[in-house]
């Protein structure tokens, strides 16, 4: 073989692998949206699952964690009973 087999063999092989990664590239920045979502509802069935009985039968939707929308940002009408400090200045 001659060197410039060998330099055309290398280069092919680079080019190659060159349009393996922009291609894997592309794919994950198209699909990265789905990938995320799968992700994330995977990692949610894995804590429900391992949870187990300890919920009594209740699913995860079934939490209401919300205030309801009269106490989401309110605070007590006498304040936090925080003092309030003075300007340094």
């Amino acid at each position: 073989m001659k060197f410039n087999d060998i330099a055309n063999a290398i280069s092919i092989i680079s080019g190659v692998t060159l349009a393996g990664i922009v291609g894997v590239g592309a794919y994950v920045f198209i699909n990265k949206d789905a990938i995320v979502d799968n992700i994330k509802s995977q990692a949610i069935e894995a804590v429900t699952g391992s949870l187990g009985g300890a919920l009594g039968g209740m699913d995860a939707g079934a939490l209401d964690l919300k205030l309801p929308s009269d106490q989401a940002a309110t605070p007590p009408a006498g304040g936090l009973g925080l003092a309030v400090p003075s300007s340094p200045l």
